[in-house]
């Protein structure tokens, strides 16, 4: 059997040969015979020896295109590969011209594995953040359309930014998921509402959280408004039990996510898209069930927690 150091050196050595050095037969042992590799947003599934095809492509127009494996995370018979490519643009790709400008580009792949083989591949990554470093997408352009114009680069002093963040008021959410037949979740303020026609939400999760791999692994998740009765349950997902579930109320919702019993608003959403934001990961998701309560919901600023239900209303000018 297949042991996790062994199956994770084998992909980054047959990675390496095949991206790095145009080697794909290398992927011949990796990969399972009935392989299918799917990009997150399209329909298109290609199979080994199309994507075998598309490795080459990559490589003619990005001959020098090295590939690094960032990390590699296995769990079960899931396999979370985020990786980071660079290389200098000379061929035509996606229609677009030699433009001989250097490119880096990330993202992940989330692979099923059977019998210590690939047998399936989804991958996440922002195209836009390639066309934009090939001159493509751009904000502006001054005068000479080949030149692009920038905002000046900076930061901001950390306390100045932290001043910034304490004057944005929030809900307080619990975003929930199964993890096999174990609930999980957390305590989550960075979440909103995209669109109502399509039904969108984001929740946006560091990857250093105990619940981030199962909701990476997920199909669904669920998303809990708590109310204003509800310290305890905040004081519960802050804390580092282990079986945070176990403490509250709960009832899974229609395709088995978490809804937390009490709460001011619920909602399930199935996993669309999942993007790389350096230490955090963005999920978008398709609203598939909503619930809404009577009751206040808490809300959140600079560090304290108030009575949704008891705001003034500014008078209208």
């Amino acid at each position: 059997m297949t042991t996790e150091s062994q199956l994770k050196t084998r992909v980054r050595e047959a990675w390496h040969e095949a991206w790095d050095k145009g080697n794909v037969d290398a992927l011949d042992a990796l990969l399972a015979d009935d392989f299918a590799r799917t990009t997150q947003g399209s329909d298109e599934s290609l199979s080994a020896a199309a994507y075998k095809e598309q490795i080459l492509q990559t490589r003619r127009a990005f001959p020098d295109l090295t590939t690094s494996i960032d990390d590699i995370v296995e769990d079960g018979d899931q396999l979370a590969i985020f990786w980071t490519s660079r290389g200098t643009h000379r061929d035509e790709l996606l229609g677009i011209p030699t433009t001989n400008r250097e490119v880096t580009t990330s993202g992940s792949n989330l692979c099923t594995v059977v019998d210590g083989r690939l047998s399936s591949e989804r991958v996440t990554w922002d195209t836009r953040h390639l066309l934009t470093a090939l001159g493509i997408s751009t904000v502006r352009h001054d005068p000479a359309p080949e030149t692009v114009v920038s905002s000046p680069v900076g930061e901001p002093d950390p306390e100045l930014l932290k001043g910034f963040n304490r004057q944005f008021v929030t809900g307080v959410t619990v975003v929930s998921t199964m993890d096999g037949d174990r609930a999980r979740g957390l305590a989550v303020n960075a979440y909103c509402s995209i669109s109502l026609d399509p039904p969108l939400v984001m929740v946006c999760i560091q990857r250093t959280s105990s619940t981030w791999p199962a909701l990476f692994r997920a199909t669904h998740l669920g998303v809990n408004v708590l109310g204003r009765g509800q310290h305890d349950v905040v004081s519960v997902f802050s804390s580092k039990d282990p079986d945070k579930f176990a403490r509250i109320d709960w009832r899974p919702g229609p395709h088995g996510s978490p809804l937390v019993e009490g709460s001011a608003a619920m909602l399930e959403a199935e996993i669309q898209e999942r993007f790389q934001a350096k230490t955090h990961t963005i999920f978008v998701c398709r609203v598939r069930h909503a619930e809404v309560d009577e009751g206040a919901p808490m809300v959140y600023k600079a560090g304290r927690f108030f009575d949704g239900g008891d705001l003034t209303e500014l008078a209208a000018t």
